[in-house]
């Protein structure tokens, strides 16, 4: 799993228990999931569909860095299935992990449409084909 996204853990991000907000990460692991959805897909039309149980393990603290990691697991047809990680990047202790998250691929018309994508491309392989395409 690829740990790339970080986040420092600020006031506006705890709640009353001066811990980081479950609310806050779940938006930070859904935009970050998407962002990752489109750049395998070549779409910037995805939808959240699914969510699988979330398990918080431990509790991350104001001026935490914390890191998200998300891999592809499954592609559908339309679809793209992820995971997902949460850790303290310091101590790398588990913060948080989500088994499946499924995002659907749309079209110009706003319906789930095939993606034809098999496999995660990775950004080193995305720019060999573009030396190859000049």
């Amino acid at each position: 799993m690829n740990f790339h996204t970080r986040k420092w853990v600020k006031p506006e991000d705890l709640n009353p228990n001066g811990t980081l907000f479950g609310g806050s990460l779940l938006r930070w692991i859904d935009e970050e999931a998407a962002i990752y959805a489109i750049v395998q897909l070549g779409n910037q039309r995805v939808v959240t569909k699914y969510i699988s149980e979330i398990n918080f393990v431990s509790a991350s603290r104001q001026g935490d860095i914390i890191e998200l990691g998300i891999t592809a697991t499954e592609f559908g047809r339309t679809s793209i299935t992820l995971t997902c990680e949460v850790r303290n990047k310091i101590t790398r202790k588990s913060i948080l992990t989500v088994e499946k998250m499924v995002f659907v691929n749309l079209g110009e018309d706003g319906l789930p449409a095939p993606h034809g994508r098999t496999e995660i491309k990775y950004v080193k392989d995305q720019f060999k084909e573009d030396e190859a395409v000049e």
